[in-house]
């Protein structure tokens, strides 16, 4: 029976959307189904390589590979690309030097196609990115993981005006380099450095004006620390800070942030008065999650968040009878303790009195007993309370439940009350 070829009558730039997304073997594959599609792959929009690539080749056929690559990013004629990608695992790398493939000549050759998006996995990457990259003023998202590769390096000239997203993970940054870089970014809106290292910086300096979503997850060597990060972004929405305490904090205009996630770990007690500075940052948040692995001494008071109205907090029950103080206009509470010091909870928190509606336990334990009755005593407005009893233990979630039942039965409030 005669089936009609329908998609080979589409016209080539519905058929080249088509081919992108293919993986890009199968897109060359696709040449063979007519003449119409002969050469076609040459003019797709996304080019993305996977290691998976690297399985396939041999001595024989690996000049016929680069030959392809050639064509495939090099040639002048070529319609503009969307996306170039060059993704890694644990097994293969584009960087074994057994090969010599020209990483660097394929991103030039991206760049030059006026790529908007470059999406690169480098592990053991030995060579400096190209200069061209940094100057490429198509190029709208930029993602860069660097596995255990050398410091990352930026050129003297850099200037990404149309840039809008940037997310560098694994790579030690040089001071200096880091900054050179997101001051040149000057529509930025979205900026990530995950489980970076910063090297020789005294400060780092994050002004940008167009700025909405902020992350920062720094690990650094004993004794590196003593450095101040500056943020000025009056337009940001969304703040996740994951990383040890620093030497300072200066965070300003930052009225429009309506969420931040915090995690400290390691030890910070050394920069109390930083902490408190980060806080004081964010004082303008509507919803914050805290988490904080490690006790840090409390000598000073922690600033009012008159607009928190939701708050979730990982860590010791000190901190979280502290922060009750500050959030007069809290209405929603999830709660994880990393253990029950016994705190008094003879707390004067507005909070209680007034809004708080909704309260979550997570992994409730039976020492938490005296916590759940001071919250229910207390919170007059309170229409839902939630308890998550780990149920890994059969034995101790049974004994939790016979113990909060008769608490929740005698209360006089009209609660939903999920265990």
């Amino acid at each position: 029976m005669y089936v009609e070829d329908r998609i080979s009558n589409f016209p080539d730039h519905i058929r080249c959307h088509i081919l992108s997304f293919l993986p890009i073997q199968e897109a060359v594959r696709a040449s063979i189904i007519s003449t119409k599609w002969r050469n076609l792959f040459a003019s797709i929009s996304t080019v993305d390589f996977d290691t998976y690539l690297l399985c396939g080749l041999t001595d024989r056929n690996i000049d016929s590979f680069k030959n392809f690559v050639d064509r495939l990013l090099k040639f002048p004629d070529q319609l503009s690309l969307d996306c170039f990608r060059i993704r890694g695992d644990e097994i293969a790398s584009w960087n074994d030097g057994d090969h010599d493939f020209d990483v660097s000549g394929w991103i030039c050759g991206a760049v030059c196609r006026g790529v908007k998006e470059i999406d690169l996995y480098l592990d053991n990457f030995c060579h400096t990115l190209p200069a061209l990259l940094f100057t490429c003023h198509s190029l709208r998202t930029l993602t860069l993981v660097a596995k255990d590769s050398k410091i990352f390096e930026v050129p003297s000239e850099v200037c990404l005006r149309n840039l809008k997203t940037l997310c560098i993970t694994n790579s030690v940054l040089i001071g200096d380099s880091l900054n050179r870089l997101i001051s040149n970014c000057h529509v930025l809106e979205d900026l990530a450095f995950d489980e970076c290292s910063v090297a020789y910086a005294r400060e780092i300096i994050i002004q940008i004006p167009s700025l909405k979503s902020l992350y920062l997850d720094f690990f650094f060597p004993i004794g590196a620390l003593n450095y101040v990060v500056v943020i000025d972004a009056p337009n940001l929405v969304y703040f996740r800070h994951d990383s040890v305490v620093v030497k300072g904090y200066s965070l300003s205009n930052m009225k429009s942030l309506e969420k931040a996630e915090i995690c400290i770990w390691f030890d910070s007690s050394n920069y109390e008065t930083s902490s408190i500075h980060l806080f004081q940052g964010v004082c303008n948040v509507r919803s914050l999650r805290l988490t904080i692995h490690e006790v840090i001494p409390l000598k000073s008071r922690f600033p009012i968040l008159h607009n928190l109205i939701e708050f979730k907090f990982f860590g010791k029950e000190t901190w979280l009878v502290e922060f009750l103080h500050c959030a007069p206009n809290l209405k929603t509470l999830t709660v994880l303790l990393q253990d029950v010091a016994g705190t008094r909870w003879n707390i004067d928190a507005p909070c209680l009195s007034f809004h708080l509606k909704k309260i979550e336990i997570l992994d409730y334990t039976t020492d938490m007993i005296e916590i759940v009755r001071y919250l229910l005593d207390n919170s007059m407005v309170l229409e839902k309370l939630i308890i998550r009893v780990n149920a890994m233990n059969a034995t101790r979630a049974s004994k939790a439940r016979n113990q909060l039942l008769p608490l929740l039965k005698s209360s006089k409030k009209d609660l939903i009350v999920i265990l």
